[in-house]
């Protein structure tokens, strides 16, 4: 998996309150610092003043993940989803955001929940190559998981014959079974030829130069 890079979104000042502008301002000064702590307050007063202040929760997000408070960071990315809702001018922020939060999930042995991440990071950008990559490789190791516990549930010793009419409960299953790994896998292989063979007519049909990833 990538290592996660941390960035803030730099504010553009517009008809925000003064207040808010600076306070966003001084809190990217301070992250750069590395003094996250100070930092995250300075982003708490320009959410009091503005709630809806995307920048600044997801600035607040990143900072708590840098001081290694992954727990907290989780919470603020999903916080910040919900506030974002689906509109399409925040759709930018909210694919970094869904992207961050699966790295932290990843990190912290939460498979299912970093698929689930990047895959909703995906259906936002689905040129974002990071996120498909890092998808893939979250695919293959529940996969690999998954045909791990196949092997070893043969190895169960067997009932006592008074005991065979006994019912036992069946084992707990996983959210995504390893037929369905198989066709996220080739769905996103598929997807990331599309994804390549549009970006190469782009570049032959216009004379522009290659989006750097």
């Amino acid at each position: 998996m990538r290592r996660l890079v941390i960035g803030i979104i730099c504010l553009v000042c517009g008809g925000m309150l003064q207040a808010q502008t600076n306070a966003v301002r001084e809190g990217n000064q301070l992250y750069r610092a590395g003094k996250f702590d100070e930092a995250i307050k300075k982003y708490d007063e320009a959410i009091v003043a503005n709630p809806d202040d995307l920048t600044a929760s997801y600035n607040r997000a990143n900072a708590l993940a840098k001081k290694g408070d992954k727990t907290a960071a989780r919470e603020a990315y999903t916080k910040l989803l919900e506030t974002a809702g689906s509109a399409k001018e925040n759709t930018g922020t909210r694919e970094r955001a869904l992207y961050d939060r699966g790295v932290l999930e990843q990190q912290d042995k939460q498979l299912e929940e970093s698929i689930k991440s990047w895959k909703e990071a995906l259906k936002l950008d689905g040129t974002d190559t990071l996120a498909r990559e890092n998808l893939q490789k979250a695919l293959r190791e529940k996969k690999k998981q998954d045909e791990q516990k196949q092997q070893q549930q043969p190895q169960k010793q067997p009932q006592q014959k008074d005991k065979k009419d006994q019912k036992q409960p069946p084992p707990p299953q996983s959210k995504l079974n390893q037929k369905q790994v198989e066709q996220l896998l080739k769905a996103l292989e598929q997807k990331e030829k599309e994804v390549q063979k549009k970006l190469q007519q782009r570049s032959s049909g216009a004379n522009k130069p290659d989006k750097d990833w």
